[in-house]
């Protein structure tokens, strides 16, 4: 049996309207951020819970790719933890081929191919899900935002999902080249807040990737944090 894939068709005005949706659901999608500081890179999500009812550690809204690489995403859940899957087979792959640790630009790379496949075959549609790939190489902290058209790009600091265009003339009044982690996870939560994330640990997912590797905050430390938001 045999399957035929046929490139995505254009519109008559050279429009892909799956694509436009698929970054409508992202400008939909709970906030996320991503803030370079001096010896980090600190990831940050909103995970507000729908229902009291709902079991906020039942999902992830960052995730662990490599020891160095953390993941973050505005869209659409399901599409996320494929990419999740995909992104850690890449990266193991990568040190089995060459016994290196992945550099962000390749995994962000990798990932775009992926993205674009979807993006231009008939048969599938678009994942509706932008993501900030973070991480430490070369010595330093790295941001690269994918785009569900493939689109890949490195930022110092990005937001994305709700109020994204706001959030992000906010960080670039606030951003600065010698931020610690600290103050990043402040203009992080700043981020949050504006973004209507109500400051509670269990809404707030935050994760740092530094020379030490990728390390996730806990719930006491986000509060720590929070509590010094709010002060």
């Amino acid at each position: 049996m045999t399957y035929e894939y046929h490139s995505a068709l254009l519109s008559a005005e050279r429009r892909n309207v799956q694509l436009e949706n698929a970054r409508a659901a992202i400008d939909l999608g709970s906030i996320s951020v991503a803030i370079t500081a001096c010896s980090g890179v600190v990831i940050a999500a909103d995970k507000t819970p729908p229902s009291p009812l709902y079991d906020v550690d039942s999902v992830r809204r960052v995730e662990m790719i490599a020891k160095h690489i953390g993941m973050v995403y505005s869209g659409v859940d399901p599409d996320y933890r494929i990419l999740v899957i995909a992104a850690r087979k890449v990266a193991q792959l990568y040190y089995l081929t060459h016994m290196n640790l992945i550099p962000v630009k390749e995994l962000a790379k990798c990932m775009a191919i992926i993205m674009t496949d979807h993006t231009n075959l008939y048969a599938v549609r678009p994942f509706g899900v932008s993501l900030l790939i973070c991480g430490w190489s070369d010595g330093c902290p790295q941001v690269y935002k994918v785009d569900p058209s493939g689109l890949y790009s490195a930022w110092k600091a990005y937001a994305q999902g709700k109020n994204a265009v706001h959030s992000n003339n906010m960080l670039v009044d606030r951003y600065n080249e010698v931020l610690n982690t600290d103050d990043a996870v402040y203009t992080a939560l700043q981020v949050l807040w504006q973004s209507g994330c109500e400051m509670i640990s269990d809404n707030i997912e935050i994760a740092i990737c530094s020379s030490n590797g990728y390390r996730r905050l806990d719930h006491g430390s986000i509060q720590k944090h929070i509590s010094r938001f709010c002060s």
